[in-house]
């Protein structure tokens, strides 16, 4: 009974968040973000013990595989322009894979952090079921991974548009490929909204992020 309320609650707060976005269309409202945060405002009025909601929400959790599986049929969609564009894809997504592990490891450095929380922040841009178990395998901690994808997506999500307002961003292979690959999901359902082609190259990017990151991930971790 309480893991059904669990998983009806929180499929009704996201809805209702759903909602309030698209009434006030503002990155600020993003569906993942409010519900996250009045979840985690609920869990702490009510003293709802994380173990407690995990019971329920579990099987939402468990969904986050097949969702991106799901994310193949956007690809599938666009496969004539992923092909026509495949070296510039590839190219800016392992240009990003780089830049976003050496800017850890610099700032690493400079904060002067444990060696476990750099291995931890490494795949932070990589979708979350993989980034844990990368995380796993190089010593980071999986549970502190999951914390920092969550806060990586939230970023992008957040600031990416205003990026793309700034340096006057139009292409929609632009856009999906800079959000796929720093932001991973959570940056890929803010791309909805910038059409299906956007979509789809964040799709694209965020799946090969994974692939690639699984490879990189390791090695670089052998030089910290």
């Amino acid at each position: 009974m309480a893991a059904t309320g669990m998983i009806l609650g929180t499929i009704f707060i996201y809805f209702l968040m759903r909602k309030i976005n698209t009434r006030f269309t503002t990155p600020f409202l993003l569906p993942v973000l409010t519900t996250t945060i009045l979840i985690i405002a609920l869990l702490r009025f009510f003293s709802i013990s994380y173990d407690s909601y995990m019971f329920g929400a579990k099987y939402i959790n468990n969904m986050l595989g097949p969702a991106v599986v799901s994310l193949a049929y956007p690809l599938y969609m666009q496969r004539g322009l992923i092909k026509k564009y495949k070296f510039t894809i590839l190219t800016s997504i392992i240009v990003a894979m780089f830049s976003g592990l050496f800017s850890i490891i610099t700032f690493a450095k400079l904060l002067k952090m444990e060696d476990e929380l750099v291995h931890s922040l490494l795949p932070k841009s990589i979708t979350t079921p993989v980034a844990m178990q990368i995380s796993e395998s190089i010593g980071g901690n999986p549970t502190l991974t999951s914390a920092f994808v969550i806060v990586a997506g939230f970023t992008g999500a957040l600031l990416g548009p205003i990026i793309f307002k700034i340096f006057c961003i139009e292409t929609p292979i632009s856009k999906g490929v800079s959000i796929g690959s720093a932001s991973h999901g959570f940056g890929v359902s803010k791309l909805s909204e910038f059409g299906e082609q956007a979509f789809s190259m964040g799709s694209v990017s965020m799946t090969l992020s994974a692939v690639i990151g699984s490879f990189i991930c390791p090695f670089i971790a052998l030089f910290i």
